[in-house]
């Protein structure tokens, strides 16, 4: 019995970015635009505003923005006229503004890695530093064995 054929190859010519497939395609371009729009209309509100407020979509002609707090969201309805104008100037063609209260994400703690330094490690540091003839080096060594004593 002779063995069976083997499946065809598929030629490529090296790797493709999933970018340019179809909806994933769509998908980033639409993500583009949103990005665009946001710095673009957010740049015409005032400083702290701003800053607290993002643009979400563009939706039925319904600009959608997200803020930290209704207090926040009353700002941007007072401004709604203006946001309006720019997105029109934009070519965005938008009649209405809708703001929900969405707050951000808390921002990511970083945890200190770094491990205090044992007594046992400044008694070797104060050591090391005795026996050293540069007076500067010295004196590093002196000063991290103190932040080690501090720690404790």
């Amino acid at each position: 019995m002779p063995p069976p054929p083997k499946p065809p190859r598929r030629s490529t010519n090296g790797l493709t970015s999933v970018a340019d497939f179809g909806p994933v395609a769509s998908l980033a371009q639409r993500a583009r635009e949103l990005d665009r729009l946001d710095r673009q209309l957010r740049a015409t509100l005032p400083s702290p505003l701003r800053d607290q407020v993002r643009f979400a979509d563009l939706r039925d002609g319904r600009l959608v923005f997200l803020a930290p707090s209704s207090a926040w969201a009353s700002r941007v309805r007072l401004y709604q006229t203006q946001i309006l104008e720019a997105a029109r100037a934009l070519g965005a063609s938008a009649h209405s503004v809708a703001v929900k209260v969405a707050p951000l994400p808390p921002e990511e703690v970083i945890p200190d890695w770094h491990k205090p330094l044992s007594a046992s490690a400044a008694r070797h540091l104060r050591a090391a530093a005795a026996s050293l003839s540069d007076p500067t080096l010295r004196d590093l060594f002196l000063n991290l064995a103190n932040q080690a004593e501090k720690s404790d």
